[in-house]
C-alpha cells in the first residue's frame, strides 16, 4: 500500500449506528460514568487508608488520569469508532496486542456495573438492614437478588434508541453533578481546618507516604475517575466526532477532578472530632458512617435532610453509571467482534442500531462477577487495576501512530506527546504497581481465562486476524516483568482469593524508580516494534471493507 495514503482511504467505518449524540451528550456520557459510586465511597475509604493526606492521592490520581485522558482524546478524534479502547491497539500493533488490550477493555467495562449495584444496596441498607451485612461488609442474599434485578433493568433500558437513551442520560447526569456540588457547599459550613493536622488522629499523614500511594488504586480514587473514555466507546454514535470527542473527554475529566478533590476536602474537614477517637482508620468501624459515608456524615453534623437526599442520590448516581457501563460494554463487545476476536454475532445490530447480542452477553457475564466479589470494596481494586491496564494501550497506540502515521489528520493533537506519552505509560504502570502483588495475580488469572475464551472463538473463525508476534513481542515481557517487580516490591494489595505477600526486597522509592524505568524501556521497545505503516493501513482498511460485507449479509446485521 502506498505511503501517501490519506486518512480518508484508511478511516475505519462502523455502519448501522445512529449519530444522534452531540457534544453535551458525549460529555455527559463520560461524566455520568465518572460521577458514580466513587463519590459516595471514595473519600471515606481514602481517609481510612491515608488520613487527611488522601487529598494528595486525589491530586496525583487526577493528574495521572488527565494525562491518560488526553491520549484518548487524540485517538478518539483520529478514529471515531465504536468500542475505541478495544480497537486502537489492534490498529497499532495487530492481533496479538489487540487481543490483550481488547480483553482488558471489555473486562473493565463488564465489571463496573456490578460494583455500582453493590453501592446502591449498601446505601439503601439504611432503610432495609436486610440488604447489607455491615459486620461482614457484604451484601446479603436479598441484596444479591436485587442486584441481579437492577442489572437486568440496566440491560432493558439499553434497548432504547440512542436518541432517547441520550436524553434520559443527560437529565440523570445533571442531577448526578448537581448533588455532590450541593453537598460540597453545604458541608463547607461545617469546616474544621484543625482536622487536617489533628494530633490525636496522627496528624496530616498518619500512615506515611507509602499508604498514600497505596490508597490511589485500592481505596477507590482511580476508580472514581474512571469513565472519561466512554465518549470513545460510543464514538460511532457521536455527531461530528472529530470535534466533539476530544472536547467531551477533556471537559468531563476536568469537571470530575475538581468535584472529587473538593469532596475529599469537605469530608476531611466536616468529620466531628468525636468520630476520630479511633483515628482515621477507626472510621471503618463506625457504623454511622461506614455503610453510607456522606449520608452518615450529614447525619452526624445535624443535616438529616441532606442525609436523606444523599441516600436518594445513592440510587441514582450508581444506577446511572452502571447503566452507562452496560452500554459501553455492548459497544466494546461489538468492537471486538469487528476485530474478529469475538464471534461475528457480537456485531449484530437491531433496527435501532443497538448491538443486542453483545448487550445480552454483557448482562450475563456481569453476573459472574457478583459471586467472588460480594461488596463494593472487594471488587473496586480489581476493576481499577484492569482499567489502568486498559489505559496503558492509549499512550502506546498514540506513540505508534505518531511514529508510523505522522501525516494522518488529528483533530485534536496532544501537546508534548513525545514526553507525555511515555510519562502517561509510566504513571499507569505505577498505578498498577501500587495496587499490589495480590491484586495483580488476580488480574493474571482473569487474563488467562480471557485468552482461553478468545482463543476458542478465534480458532473457529476462518477470517480471524493474524497474530503478529513481531509487533507485540514486548507484551509478554511487559506482563511478566511487571509481575516480577510487583512480587519483589513493597505492595501486597488485596488477597481475597489467596494469601500472598510481596517480598519487600526492592526498597521503598527504589521500587517506584524501577517500575518507571522498566515502563519507559517497554514503551520505547513497543514504539520500535509497532506494525509497519502498510500493515496499520491494512488493518484499518480491512475493517472498513468488512463493514461493507456485513451490510450485504443479513445474517450479521438484523
Amino acid at each position: 500500500m502506498a505511503t501517501e495514503t490519506t486518512q480518508a482511504t484508511i478511516q475505519p467505518v462502523d455502519k448501522g449506528f445512529q449519530r444522534s449524540m452531540g457534544l453535551i451528550g458525549a460529555t455527559w456520557a463520560s461524566e455520568t460514568s465518572i460521577i458514580g459510586s466513587g463519590w459516595l465511597f471514595g473519600a471515606f475509604y481514602a481517609s481510612v487508608a491515608a488520613g487527611p493526606a488522601a487529598l494528595i492521592g486525589w491530586l496525583i490520581g487526577g493528574v495521572a488520569i488527565i494525562i491518560l485522558a488526553l491520549c484518548h482524546a487524540e485517538l478518539g478524534g483520529m478514529f471515531p469508532v465504536s468500542g475505541g479502547t478495544a480497537r486502537f491497539p489492534h490498529f497499532a500493533f495487530g492481533g496479538t496486542a489487540g487481543t490483550a488490550f481488547g480483553f482488558f477493555s471489555w473486562l473493565q467495562a463488564v465489571t463496573v456495573a456490578p460494583v455500582e449495584c453493590f453501592a446502591v444496596f449498601e446505601y439503601l441498607s439504611y432503610y432495609d438492614h436486610g440488604l447489607y451485612n455491615s459486620t461482614k461488609g457484604l451484601v446479603t442474599g436479598a441484596g444479591f437478588v436485587l442486584t441481579i434485578v437492577l442489572m437486568a433493568i440496566f440491560t432493558a433500558v439499553n434497548f432504547l434508541a440512542m436518541r432517547i437513551f441520550t436524553r434520559v442520560n443527560e437529565v440523570i447526569t445533571w442531577w448526578k453533578v448537581a448533588i455532590p456540588v450541593f453537598a460540597i457547599i453545604v458541608l463547607f459550613t461545617k469546616f474544621h481546618g484543625a482536622n487536617f493536622d489533628l494530633k490525636s488522629a496522627g496528624g496530616f499523614m498518619p500512615f506515611g507516604i507509602k499508604a498514600v500511594f497505596a490508597a490511589i488504586p485500592s481505596s477507590g480514587i482511580v476508580f472514581a475517575y474512571l469513565g472519561f473514555e466512554q465518549a470513545d466507546q460510543l464514538a460511532a454514535e457521536v455527531k461530528n466526532p472529530q470535534r466533539n470527542l476530544p472536547r467531551a473527554i477533556i471537559i468531563s475529566i476536568m469537571i470530575g477532578t475538581l468535584i472529587y478533590c473538593l469532596l475529599q476536602v469537605v469530608f476531611t474537614a466536616a468529620i466531628p472530632a468525636s468520630a476520630l477517637h479511633g483515628g482515621w482508620a477507626g472510621l471503618a468501624k463506625n457504623p454511622a458512617i461506614s455503610a453510607g459515608p456522606f449520608a452518615g456524615l450529614a447525619g452526624l453534623v445535624a443535616f438529616a435532610w441532606l442525609a436523606h437526599l444523599l441516600r436518594v442520590d445513592a440510587f441514582i448516581s450508581p444506577a446511572g453509571t452502571g447503566n452507562m457501563y452496560v452500554t459501553s460494554t455492548s459497544r466494546i463487545g461489538y468492537g471486538l467482534g469487528r476485530n474478529r476476536y469475538f464471534p461475528p454475532a457480537f456485531t449484530k445490530l437491531d433496527k435501532r442500531g443497538i448491538p443486542w447480542v453483545s448487550l445480552i452477553v454483557a448482562f450475563l457475564l456481569g453476573l459472574v462477577f457478583l459471586l467472588p466479589f460480594p461488596s463494593w470494596h472487594a471488587l473496586v481494586t480489581l476493576v481499577t487495576l484492569i482499567s489502568v491496564m486498559m489505559y496503558c494501550g492509549a499512550p502506546l497506540s498514540m506513540g505508534a501512530f505518531r511514529r508510523r502515521l505522522p501525516d494522518i489528520h488529528r483533530p485534536y493533537r496532544m501537546w508534548g506527546a513525545s514526553v507525555l506519552g511515555p510519562v502517561a505509560f509510566m504513571i499507569a504502570n505505577l498505578l498498577v504497581y501500587w495496587a499490589g502483588y495480590g491484586s495483580l495475580l488476580k488480574f493474571y488469572i482473569c487474563l488467562a481465562i480471557g485468552y482461553i475464551l478468545i482463543g476458542g472463538f478465534m480458532l473457529f473463525d476462518k477470517t480471524r486476524p493474524l497474530l503478529e508476534w513481531r509487533s507485540a513481542i514486548w507484551l509478554p515481557a511487559w506482563l511478566i516483568g511487571l509481575g516480577l517487580i510487583s512480587w519483589q516490591g513493597q505492595y501486597t494489595g488485596s488477597s481475597t482469593w489467596f494469601t500472598v505477600t510481596a517480598t519487600h526486597n526492592i526498597p521503598f522509592w527504589a521500587d517506584m524508580g524501577t517500575v518507571a524505568g522498566f515502563a519507559l524501556f517497554i514503551y520505547i521497545w513497543a514504539q520500535f516494534s509497532a506494525a509497519p505503516r502498510a500493515d496499520m493501513e491494512a488493518l484499518i482498511g480491512r475493517q472498513s471493507a468488512e463493514q461493507t460485507d456485513m451490510d450485504r449479509d443479513p445474517n450479521l446485521v438484523v
